[in-house]
């Protein structure tokens, strides 16, 4: 398992974001965090000087289990616990929703739920499951924030588009109110919902819109430009890269009955940034690629521009 990942849990198989153990079945909010070792608290305390003089305006929060400071922020940020930051979800459960994995990123500073809706979409003769990631950080670095993360089925590929007509993700500050945790659950399936509708017409829109060879070269070099001067070695990993992506177009068996067409190319990017080797695999690889299924995929995103501006 990669280092940043600290603890998590999967259900059933290894998810598609190539992190996690398996488990038998997937458990509510409170045992999803005890299963992936999320079933701590923050404190915030006071810090000091090497002088022992307290620093003003500032606290430290420290994950109670073993005193690791998670982040040093200011006396006015308020911490959202992990059982608070996903107990609205539960709500969701007897809507179908089932919880898939959970896990902890950079020693506890930032910690996630993944959720799978229960139904699955059919979009340009596909199969389309969305999942729902719900992340929370304790370094001050952000707060609760869901995000809808549509996945192909037939190849895992991601397929969250930043689209223009409706909403993908959205931050949300904890209250201890529990008819606004079922109204924020209610809310959130509802947004989940309207992306899949508009993300299905996008698709019929997509699959009409022919390409050529010629737009499928030229949409791959913008995609993974070759620098001014290149040294060797950086034309040759350039030149890769781009016959990777247009082996993943032209080569892809999923693809074959698809047409020569923008969702078709769409599908070759999403294909080529979820699974494809990259030219150096850092330690926190897939922690990067994960995080971007919440942050959306500034590949894919480019991609979609591009095939959007023809």
């Amino acid at each position: 398992m990669a280092a940043l990942v600290e603890t998590m849990f999967s259900v059933r198989e290894k998810p598609w974001h190539g992190l996690g153990a398996i488990v038998m079945e997937a458990p509510t909010s409170a045992e999803a965090l005890r299963l992936a070792g999320l079933d701590w608290n923050v404190v915030q305390e006071p810090i000091y000087t090497d002088f022992n003089e307290p620093i003003e305006g500032y606290k430290a929060n420290v994950r109670d289990s073993d005193r690791k400071v998670l982040g040093v922020v200011s006396d006015r940020y308020k911490v959202v616990q992990n059982t608070d930051a996903f107990s609205f979800t539960d709500e969701l459960l007897g809507k179908g929703v089932r919880y898939e994995t959970a896990g902890s990123l950079q020693e506890g500073k930032k910690v996630w739920l993944l959720a799978r809706l229960p139904r699955e979409y059919i979009i340009a003769g596909e199969r389309i499951s969305p999942y729902l990631v719900f992340s929370n950080t304790h370094d001050g670095s952000g707060s609760v924030k869901v995000a809808i993360t549509p996945v192909r089925v037939v190849c895992n590929n991601t397929l969250n588009l930043a689209l223009n007509t409706a909403k993908r993700s959205f931050s949300m500050i904890h209250t201890g109110n529990i008819q606004d945790k079922i109204q924020e659950a209610k809310d959130t399936l509802f947004m989940a919902e309207e992306y899949m509708d508009c993300l299905g017409i996008e698709f019929e829109q997509l699959r009409r819109q022919k390409m050529t060879d010629e737009q499928v070269k030229e949409y791959i070099e913008l995609l993974l430009p070759m620098e001014k001067e290149p040294t060797p070695i950086q034309q040759k990993n350039i030149i890769r890269l781009r016959k990777d992506m247009e082996k993943r177009y032209y080569d892809a068996p999923d693809l074959q009955k698809v047409g020569n067409n923008a969702y078709r190319f769409i599908n070759a990017v999403s294909d080529f940034a979820t699974h494809s080797n990259p030219l150096r695999r850092t330690a926190n690889y897939n922690e990067n690629l994960f995080a971007r299924t919440v942050d959306g995929n500034p590949l894919i995103d480019k991609a979609y521009q591009l095939v959007k501006a023809a």
